[in-house]
Order: structure tokens, then sequence, then C-alpha cells
């Protein structure tokens, strides 16, 4: 009898969303978050040309804290592009733009699993304003690694403080 393989990328993907579902919405867990702005760039591992543009403002009611983006690759398994623990230092510190770049970890299609990585890129700029802006004494400082359960990024951050 034949048994259809596992569909990884679906199960993956399902169990995120199901994280993502029972996390908190952005306007319950930053109360001072008064608007948050994202432009999102995807761009394919070893080219300089961008594979799609997307910038939005973001429902801070119905939008959740765990802040992740699809990878653009529809075979990627395990991969994706958490920014909830970017968005959450950046807004601790009331910075205005957080900008970064995050490469996906994921494998590049189910039957690449434990060999070949997916390596996409998310080019990000995150916007935001706040109920009570203060000034930071983070300007100019850069985030470290941050990791994302079974799948790692490799992520560099740049913070900015920026006049609004």
């Amino acid at each position: 009898m034949y048994e259809p393989k596992p569909k990884l990328r679906k199960e993956y993907q399902q169990q995120e969303n199901q994280q993502v579902e029972h996390s908190a919405t952005l306007a319950q867990t930053f109360r001072d978050l008064k608007s948050l702005t994202v432009d999102l760039a995807y761009f394919h591992p070893g080219r300089f040309a961008r594979h799609s543009q997307i910038k939005y403002t973001v429902n801070l009611a119905n939008a959740k804290s765990r802040f992740r983006f699809s990878c653009p690759n529809e075979q990627c398994v395990g991969g994706d592009f958490d920014l909830s623990a970017a968005l959450a230092k950046a807004v601790a510190a009331h910075q205005t733009t957080l900008t970064g770049e995050v490469t996906c970890q994921g494998w590049r299609c189910q039957t690449a699993v434990g060999q070949m990585r997916c390596h996409h890129i998310l080019r990000y700029k995150l916007s935001a304003e706040y109920a009570q802006d203060k000034p930071s004494a983070e300007h100019g400082q850069t985030a470290g690694s941050q990791g994302n359960g079974d799948c790692e990024h490799h992520e560099r951050h740049r913070l900015e403080l920026v006049n609004v």
C-alpha cells in the first residue's frame, strides 16, 4: 500500500501558526507602542536583486507578539523569520527604527533536509511610535544572534534612534 511522505513544511507551519495564535497581541504585550510600520524585502540566496517587498502598518490590536514572517521559498522546511526578540528589545528601549537582516536557516526542500540550507534573506525596517517617546541610551547598539527553537537564524541588527 502507498504511504505518502510526510509534508514536513506543512507540519512545521501548523506548529508555528499555533504558537502565533496562542501568543498575546502586540497591543497587550507592548502597551506604550502606538504604531508599527513594517518594510520587508526578500532576497534569494546569492542574488542582489530583491525577490519581493511589502510595506504595511501593523494592526496592534490583532497582530500577535510572536512576530514571524514566512520564508518565500515554498519548499523550505523548518525555516521562516522570527523577529519577536528583536522587536521586543527595540520596544523596551523605545527605539523608533530597527533595521536588520535575517538569513533563513531552514532546509531548501524536503529532500535536502540535513544537507542544504535555504539561506533566503529577509531585510527589514520596523518603524515604531510610542505613546510617550523618551530618548534611549542604546543609540547605535548592535544586537547579537537570536535563536528560534529548532530553526536558528543568523541575525544582524542595527538599532538607531530617529527623530520623529
